[in-house]
């Protein structure tokens, strides 16, 4: 019988040490989880707004000049003067470069020499011509020296014509001695100096301008796109283009689209297009690459939130609508539209709603939740599902 009971009670320790050590060693429940379940959420919150947003096609695109001139000497000669400083703005007509025009105006005075000669010949011989006409009226001269003299005019007259001629020749001559800006804009760096002699037609430039305002920004869109933007330029209605700088946070200037290429680019299902800015604060610097923003179309009172609300589960886009006189959080499924920035356009709530900005690790459909006014640390687990 004692035996009995010692087994009996060996049996009972026996079973109590189990459930002891499988208590101590079962696994916590995740404090997410308990917080989900029963636990009161501090969220941030934002509301839905009724507004307009823009459907933008961005791109990347490319500063280019309306014009870029290189000049580069049209006579053989030594440079006397340079008139322009590095980067200086300078006008159409501005002085830039001056060749040695000793030689070409010589050469001028002797051409307008000849011709001051030939032009007295040719009056010569038209006062000789007025007299034979008067003589042969009278039957004192035979038809054949009227004749004659009449040639003699024309030849004259095609004489000075050639004198003329080449004094417009030589003028042009010492007039490229004289460089000036074919137009208005900035110069370049410093290419030549006084003392340098330069060739006719050589292709070393003497100064490179480049006009600064207006300027233009090449860039591609994509062929798909080409229905967004086709209607508007038939019916010469502008489209905004917006430049953004390298990063795309900083604006730079604000055009117009002007323009598309003629042909789409097979090799990228892209086309070329050209839009024009203003450039008032020289933003916009040549070859520069800035990204673009060009506004298609507006959409008007649709619903805005912000993107940060959006929570997605495979397929599917939801937000959590808060209930603040119950402090309860339900989940509502949208259909995001349009994006810019860092705000949505969606179908599937109402403006005004306020939504859960933050904490989305912790929120489940019906959650109870508490607002906070600071900041909250967004969950590092990876995952927005519920």
């Amino acid at each position: 019988m004692r035996i009995i009971v010692w087994i009996v009670i060996l049996l009972i320790f026996a079973v109590a040490f189990v459930v002891i050590w499988r208590h101590k060693n079962e696994p916590a429940a995740p404090a997410g989880r308990r917080g989900a379940a029963g636990g009161t959420v501090a969220v941030t919150t934002a509301t839905a707004k009724k507004g307009d947003i823009g459907v933008y096609v961005d791109a990347i695109g490319t500063v280019t000049p309306v014009y870029t001139t290189s000049i580069t000497a049209q006579i053989t000669g030594v440079i006397s003067a340079v008139h322009y400083r590095e980067g200086q703005i300078v006008r159409k007509g501005d002085p830039l470069v001056d060749i040695d025009s000793r030689q070409y105006v010589a050469t001028l005075h002797q051409a307008e020499g000849t011709l001051e000669r030939d032009q007295n010949v040719l009056a010569q011989a038209q006062m000789d011509l007025a007299r034979y006409r008067d003589a042969w009226a009278k039957n004192a001269i035979p038809k054949q020296t009227l004749d004659d003299q009449e040639k003699i005019v024309l030849q004259d007259q095609g004489t000075v014509k050639l004198d003329q001629g080449q004094v417009q020749f030589d003028q042009v001559q010492v007039d490229f001695c004289h460089i000036t800006s074919p137009i208005s804009g900035r110069v370049g760096l410093r290419l030549v100096d006084p003392g340098n002699l330069v060739v006719a037609n050589a292709t070393t430039a003497l100064v490179v301008v480049t006009q600064l305002q207006p300027t233009t920004v090449i860039f591609t869109v994509p062929e798909d796109s080409l229905g967004q933007i086709q209607p508007h330029l038939r019916q010469r209605a502008p489209l905004t283009v917006t430049a953004l700088d390298r990063g795309g946070q900083k604006q730079i200037g604000t055009g117009t689209l002007i323009s598309l290429d003629t042909l789409i680019d097979t090799t990228t299902g892209t086309v070329k297009a050209r839009s024009l800015f203003n450039n008032r604060d020289n933003a916009l610097f040549p070859n520069q690459f800035v990204n673009i923003r060009l506004l298609v179309n507006t959409q008007h009172n649709v619903t805005l939130i912000p993107t940060s609300t959006i929570q997605h589960n495979g397929t599917s886009s939801f937000v959590y609508v808060l209930d603040l006189e119950n402090k309860v959080a339900h989940m509502r499924s949208v259909t995001p539209g349009v994006i810019d920035g860092n705000t949505t356009a969606v179908t599937g709530i109402n403006p005004g709603d306020v939504l859960a900005n933050s904490s989305f690790d912790k929120l489940q459909d019906n959650s109870k939740i508490a607002v906070s006014n600071t900041p909250i640390p967004a969950s590092t687990s990876g995952s927005n599902a519920p």
